[in-house]
């Protein structure tokens, strides 16, 4: 296989001093002298102007010869070369690529909808141009297939309380999900010349047919979660309770006393709404 070969033609300025001189002069000559023979020096000045190589910054010009690749030109500038190469663009410059949101499924099976940003750029432009058909539409591809991949790797949530707990997941471990996504996308596209500059994910939900049951689920957990905070700081409100009674001797409860007492606390400790005190006239007993 060939490697990118770097070139730099003839000065263009220079040439086009020369083109304009030869162009010109030939037509002046010819009716001057009215000696069709200028016409073919203009024909050969006509035939001057394909050779002229312009060359914007961040870009590049790949050179073919009947279907042999010469090399590429790299350097901005005005450049003269045989009339007879064929030139092609390529840019250099870092592009965008903002893919549009898959439907796919997760390690767990749940379908998600996931899309990608991806910044890239053309580092040998001889692979860009002969190994691949067309590398702009063989970085979507690859985008897509790389981000399906990823998808099935990890799942989108921890479940810990159904027994799957991952390190990393989806929505919470960005960072290792991109790094994994950029490795993968780097040994896709180096076939076709092309440098990952970064990758991220841009979208990243449930599908609609089971983001409602997945919401709901995650209220049930934070609702469950909020539920243990409560009874834990009610416990321990009711042990202190219990211990600063006893140890001041403000009133002497038995047992069944203490029973009652903790149970009116912890009533009015989880409940979701205000206690509405009893006024107790009579004795303990009554």
């Amino acid at each position: 296989m060939e490697a990118e070969k770097i070139i730099k033609p003839a000065n263009g300025y220079l040439m086009l001093v020369i083109f304009l001189i030869l162009f010109f002069g030939s037509i002046a000559m010819m009716i001057k002298y009215e000696n069709p023979i200028y016409a073919i020096t203009i024909a050969l000045g006509i035939l001057m102007l394909f050779g002229f190589i312009l060359v914007n910054p961040n870009t590049s010009k790949v050179i073919l010869l009947f279907g042999k690749y010469v090399g590429t030109v790299k350097k901005n500038g005005l450049y003269w070369a045989n009339p007879f190469y064929t030139k092609k663009k390529i840019s250099l410059r870092a592009s965008n690529f903002d893919s549009e949101r898959l439907k796919v499924n997760d390690k767990l099976g749940n379908p998600v909808m996931i899309s990608t940003i991806l910044v890239w750029r053309v580092t040998n432009t001889f692979k860009a141009a002969f190994d691949v058909d067309n590398y702009e539409n063989f970085v979507r591809v690859q985008t897509d297939a790389a981000v399906r991949k990823l998808a099935s790797m990890y799942p989108y949530d921890n479940f810990a309380d159904e027994g799957h707990e991952e390190d990393i997941t989806l929505r919470s471990s960005v960072n290792e999900v991109s790094e994994a996504l950029e490795k993968e996308l780097e040994e896709r596209l180096s076939i076709a010349g092309i440098e990952v500059l970064e990758a991220r994910i841009g979208y990243l939900a449930y599908a609609q047919e089971i983001a409602n049951a997945m919401l709901k689920r995650q209220q049930a957990t934070a609702i469950v979660a909020a539920r243990h905070k409560i009874v834990e700081g009610a416990v321990s409100m009711v042990e202190m309770a219990l211990e600063e009674l006893n140890k001041k001797d403000i009133v002497d409860l038995d047992e069944e006393r203490k029973a009652a007492m903790v149970s009116n606390l912890m009533v009015i400790l989880c409940g979701d709404k205000e206690a509405s005190p009893v006024l107790n006239t009579g004795t303990l007993n009554h």
